[in-house]
């Protein structure tokens, strides 16, 4: 087991994954683990829905490109137009193939959902790390409208995807980016 430190310095966002299944009680233990992130008011407002399917995850990458390409043109979202390029390579898979999404969804109306899903979303990735697996937040992903593949995911009415996590074992683990130094702006003693 690592040490909170470690843990740390080991996470990193992957995108490269070995063709190997996540077994879900190891996704079951991580989620266990993900509720013990803080919340607003102890709200606890996270949901999760878990796709491990390969026909699934690449239909609801296609749903997630085209919405995003929509966006794009009629001047919805802000994209660098390389990127724009790449969303519309047809094997380009939003996801990068990862055998398992996990999204934390939540309801509208929470003032304070983005950052109790962040919070959440953080839990997982250091859990997952400490299991010797990958994560990314793939915020491309999260852009699911079709009604049929919401409900799919279980969806409710009044809810939306806030972070898709991908997770996988990783084919390596890329070495850390430099960090700067923190940038604190004053002390008050």
């Amino acid at each position: 087991m690592m040490t909170f430190p470690e843990l740390l310095k080991n996470r990193r966002a992957i995108r490269d994954f070995q063709d190997k299944e996540v077994p879900a009680n190891v996704v079951e233990e991580i989620l266990q683990e993900s509720t013990l992130a803080p919340s607003a008011s102890n709200n606890q407002p996270c949901r999760f829905s878990i796709v491990n399917c390969k026909n699934t995850l690449k239909a609801l990458s296609d749903e997630s490109k085209a919405n995003l390409l929509d966006d794009f043109a009629k001047n919805k979202t802000s994209l660098n137009p390389s990127y724009a390029e790449v969303l519309k390579d047809k094997n380009f898979n939003v996801y990068y193939n990862a055998p398992c999404v996990i999204y934390i969804i939540g309801s509208k109306s929470v003032g304070s959902l983005d950052v109790d899903c962040a919070l959440a979303a953080s839990y997982i990735m250091l859990s997952a790390v400490n299991r010797g697996l990958g994560t990314c937040w793939v915020h491309l992903g999260s852009y699911i409208r079709d009604p049929q593949l919401k409900a799919l995911l279980g969806i409710p009415d009044g809810c939306r995807i806030v972070a898709p996590i991908i997770i996988g074992y990783p084919k390596e683990i890329p070495a850390a980016s430099e960090r700067h130094a923190p940038q604190i702006l004053r002390v008050i003693s």
